[in-house]
């Protein structure tokens, strides 16, 4: 049985600034996998420092997995501390680039120079292609170790694990369970609320339930361990089975479904063709939507709108459209922070609301267009 060592990288960890939760998850992850985990450490954004770990790993392990340091800034030194840690230099991979800026693209944003650096990697490394995120990781492979570098930012480093590590190490290490991931995708309800509701399938050893909390989000991940594919399957449906009855309708999606496309989705099964409104929001709103492709979004409007005024701008522009559902999300800024204005008018009757946000500013945009895009669907869907 093949023994590991996981290193968190990250001076903020060592302040108590944020919590660690990927140790906890490869551990779990490693654990399923029939890996023994001999010790677990945190290090400071030092490039000597995490080197001299990682060698102190080596000496004792067959597979060291490192987290975060992988960004495109001067303090992100995890690439040349695993070259050091081998006796390597880094090297510059043009391929890798071309990902980096494919991914920021698709943000409507050019790469800065400083980005660059997410290209380099420790010479002759594996590289493990990162489709949601722009820190490439990468596996340095020695006489007798494997040195796994995966980002810092729990919903990357899950996904690349599940996708490319868990089955680099079966292979590697002739592991022969199967590990499938399912995950079920909430808005509406708080992590703490939904713990409260599965708590005892958070206990489970096989399969394995937790929780990620994004901007206005919760997702729960299913992960069974078994001897095939049928069986890995039977058992996330038993458990899945038992989470939808307790969680309802704040379940929207599963996997790759989006906030988006489930809010349209619903619009169209009771046969409302949507136009949507944005003030103040960056064009988030717009982006998502036109991400979503459906036929029943008949446009969507940015326009500045004072505050109170949303819904009497949102009839106007309904009528302009001829549309039978109609969305609005206004963020104004204000001294006591972020206030954030909703308006939703539908073949019921129309609505409006206002919130505070008390989250970091720069979330607010998102956190405003997932709240509405879950109230035109549990809207359409409690229509139906």
């Amino acid at each position: 049985m093949p023994s590991a060592e996981i290193i968190t990288i990250g001076t903020e960890i060592l302040l108590g600034e944020i919590v660690d939760t990927n140790t906890r998850f490869l551990a779990r992850a490693l654990r399923g996998l029939g890996v023994d985990l001999f010790r677990t450490v945190t290090i400071g954004d030092n490039v000597q420092r995490i080197a001299g770990a990682i060698q102190d790993s080596m000496r004792r392990a067959d597979i060291i997995i490192t987290t975060g340091g992988l960004g495109p800034t001067v303090d992100d030194p995890t690439r040349e501390a695993a070259a050091r840690a081998v006796g390597v230099e880094t090297e510059f991979r043009a391929d890798l680039w071309e990902q980096v800026k494919a991914v920021i693209a698709r943000y409507g944003r050019t790469p800065g120079e400083n980005q660059k650096r997410q290209a380099w990697i420790p010479k002759g490394a594996i590289v493990i292609e990162n489709p949601v995120g722009t820190a490439p990781s990468f596996i340095v492979e020695t006489g007798s170790n494997s040195i796994i570098s995966l980002p810092g930012v729990p919903q990357e480093m899950e996904l690349l694990f599940y996708s490319s590590v868990a089955p680099y190490l079966q292979k590697k290490f002739d592991l022969h369970a199967v590990i499938k991931i399912r995950l079920l995708h909430t808005s509406g309800w708080s992590e703490a609320a939904i713990d409260e509701k599965v708590a005892d399938f958070e206990r489970l050893a096989n399969p394995t339930v937790g929780l990620a909390a994004h901007t206005g989000i919760v997702d729960v991940r299913i992960a069974a361990k078994a001897g095939n594919e049928s069986e890995a399957d039977r058992m996330i449906a038993e458990i899945e089975t038992g989470i939808r009855a307790r969680l309802g309708d704040a379940i929207f999606g599963a996997d790759e479904d989006t906030l988006e496309a489930a809010a349209l989705r619903a619009a169209a099964a009771r046969g409302w063709n949507v136009i949507a409104l944005e003030s103040g929001l960056e064009h988030e709103l717009a982006r998502r939507l036109a991400n979503a492709s459906p036929a029943n979004l008949a446009a969507v409007e940015a326009a500045e709108i004072a505050p109170d005024q949303l819904a009497e701008r949102l009839h106007a522009a309904m009528q302009r459209h001829s549309a039978k559902a109609a969305l609005g999300v206004a963020l104004h800024m204000t001294e006591n922070g972020p206030l954030i204005e909703h308006a939703l008018i539908t073949p019921q009757g129309g609505q409006s609301r206002q919130q505070t946000y008390g989250g970091p500013p720069k979330y607010a945009p998102h956190w405003a267009v997932n709240i509405a895009l879950n109230w035109l669907r549990q809207t359409a869907e409690q229509n139906a």
